[in-house]
């Protein structure tokens, strides 16, 4: 019954042409636009309800908690959970990749009939992207993975008292759970009646090389910004920690804007995307990505110049000199 089933969906998917990972990623975007304009602009007119699932962190909502919405909230310590799932996720589309262009064969049918479910079904999947291409943007995505898994699990020094709603915790689950997806869906060797290309740096263009580069540069600076709040509460000496308050940072590009972290996260998925131009999720992917972090930043820009009164005037939200 089961295998019925899933066949029967199957059949929907490719006569409807139903991509499910684009689906997931327009939802997503729809939400955080709509819920991050009110948030922005009306935040003080809406219910406690949505201001409460909304925030989390250093901004959480400090007002009047809504019962239900309490009873939905997890240790924001739980990032480091999906973080582990990337971790493996990212590493196992690796693996599938190396494999297809080290044999030079057509990836297993269950992976193709599992990319076929998620991305439009088996009549509608084209080649897009060489797999050269692909194997060099899941090794920049699987690097970024692995660093945060690093920093979540070991380094990261979360409050006992900090929550987040279950949704944001479901929420990286499934981004990294599409994004990886999405790195294979249009790959050649990955789709059916294709061949991966044989391993070769020659066809890599100049643009290629430079998002490769940027992303490397903005990997570094994503890991040395973290480093910086993560030494905020240890002692210098000791490396022990000292405190778990949100204090203000004021060194690196902290001197420049409120969240670098959010912003080199967003320069990164650029980098991935514009490798992956042709394909449209990638395309929404950085559109999530980017509404996400800058909304995030904002609302992180608000709280510093709320809560620090020597807060330096020059310093902006998420992009130097601009927001």
């Amino acid at each position: 019954m089961v295998l019925s089933l899933i066949g029967s969906l199957e059949e929907l998917i490719d006569q409807y042409k139903i991509n499910l990972i684009q689906l997931i990623f327009i939802i997503f975007i729809v939400t955080i636009v709509i819920l991050g304009s009110l948030m922005t602009l009306v935040e003080p007119h809406l219910p406690n309800s949505i201001r409460q699932s909304f925030r989390y962190g250093k901004h959480s909502f400090k007002g009047e908690s809504d019962a239900l919405v309490s009873h939905l909230e997890v240790p924001k310590a739980w990032f480091s959970h999906f973080y582990v799932f990337a971790f493996g996720w990212s590493l196992l589309s690796l693996y599938f990749i190396i494999i297809a262009i080290s044999t030079q064969n057509v990836a297993p049918e269950f992976v193709l009939r599992f990319l076929d479910f998620m991305c439009g079904g088996r009549s509608h999947r084209q080649v897009q992207v060489d797999s050269n291409t692909a194997l060099l943007a899941t090794l920049l995505l699987s690097l970024q993975c692995v660093r945060r898994f690093y920093e979540t699990n070991f380094v990261q020094i979360f409050s006992k008292r900090s929550k987040m709603n279950l949704s944001h915790y479901a929420v990286g689950y499934v981004h990294y759970f599409g994004a990886i997806v999405s790195l294979l869906a249009n790959t050649a060797g990955f789709v059916r009646d294709s061949k991966p290309d044989p391993l070769t740096l020659r066809n890599v263009t100049p643009l290629q090389a430079s998002y490769i580069l940027i992303f490397l540069f903005s990997w570094y600076q994503q890991y040395t910004s973290n480093m910086v709040l993560v030494n905020l509460r240890r002692n210098a000496k000791t490396g022990a920690v000292k405190t778990e308050e949100h204090l203000l940072p004021t060194s690196g590009w902290f001197n420049l804007i409120s969240s670098p972290h959010m912003f080199f996260e967003v320069v990164m998925y650029y980098c991935l995307a514009d490798l992956f131009t042709p394909i449209r999720t990638w395309k929404l992917i950085f559109i999530w990505v980017a509404s996400n972090q800058t909304i995030n930043a904002l609302l992180t820009h608000q709280w510093y110049k709320a809560n620090f009164k020597e807060y330096p005037e020059q310093r902006h939200a998420i992009i130097p000199w601009l927001l």
